[in-house]
């Protein structure tokens, strides 16, 4: 199943798309996408649902998102373009929560920027509390699979103090969405094909196939680092093709637009705009 949610900025509701691609609202059956609901989303009805008329703005596919993990340098051929060595073991950092932005929403670069960079990622929403969890049993621990535009501001993240996070975190730096798409309809998560346009110009293309840590690596490794609860979402890092990859190296600027998309987990599209 593919669950959105639908709504002005901070007004979200949680819908559902039918099978022939229709909106349907689920807010007279669960509350949000969010808690316990993202472990037993198999067993929301979606039968007899209103439908939702238009094209409403679609928001984070989940509520209550505690934290947002980033996994860098997950694919050996973007580790090579970023002239850095594949990792031996998965490289952390976290993206603050007021990054989040929606899949269709504005990119605001932050004041001082000049290298900012997109990156498109496959996204794994936590449906219940993983603590210790073994990797062969790891991916029952996901809610479903969704698209998440990395931005980074590369001064931010490596010139000065060199941090990551910093480089992560500006507002609007984390589009998510447009859909959770649960487990049942991504048959492997390790043969999912990746793209993302700058100016209808294919900047990336990838699969997650090349990925260095699988998904199932990537949840057994950061439970045993720290509790994964409900509405986490993982980052799981990003093919070539990156601005800082380009030679020479090319990065957004007002009035570029992005558009991404995974196999079978839909499209994102966003534009960029000027500091406030």
């Amino acid at each position: 199943m593919r669950f959105v949610r639908w709504g002005a900025r901070g007004s979200e509701k949680p819908g559902v798309l039918d099978r022939h691609g229709q909106l349907r609202d689920l807010s007279s059956l669960i509350e949000d996408l969010a808690g316990d609901v993202l472990g037993a989303l198999d067993r929301v009805p979606t039968e007899g649902l209103p439908l939702i008329e238009g094209t409403p703005r679609l928001g984070v596919p989940v509520a209550g998102v505690g934290k947002v993990i980033g996994i860098g340098l997950n694919f050996a051929d973007h580790a090579a373009e970023a002239g850095m060595n594949a990792p031996v073991e998965p490289i952390v950092f976290l993206k603050a929560t007021s990054s989040l932005n929606g899949p269709e929403d504005d990119v605001i670069l932050p004041r001082g920027s000049e290298k900012s960079d997109w990156e498109v990622e496959l996204g794994v929403v936590i449906g219940r509390r993983a603590s210790h969890v073994d990797e062969p049993e790891a991916l029952d621990y996901v809610a479903g699979y969704t698209i998440v535009n990395d931005i980074s501001e590369r001064a931010f993240q490596l010139e000065g103090t060199g941090q990551w996070t910093k480089g992560k975190s500006c507002d609007t730096f984390c589009p998510v969405g447009p859909w959770l798409v649960t487990p049942d309809e991504v048959a492997d998560p390790q043969t999912l094909g990746m793209g993302l346009w700058l100016n209808g110009k294919q900047m990336q293309r990838g699969s997650t196939a090349t990925m260095i840590f699988s998904v199932a690596e990537i949840i057994a490794y950061l439970s045993r680092i720290m509790t994964l609860e409900p509405g986490d979402i993982i980052a799981t890092g990003t093919p070539p093709g990156v601005g800082i990859g380009q030679n020479p190296p090319h990065y957004l600027k007002p009035g570029d637009v992005m558009e991404l998309e995974i196999d079978g987990l839909g499209r994102q599209r966003q534009l960029v705009r000027a500091p406030h």
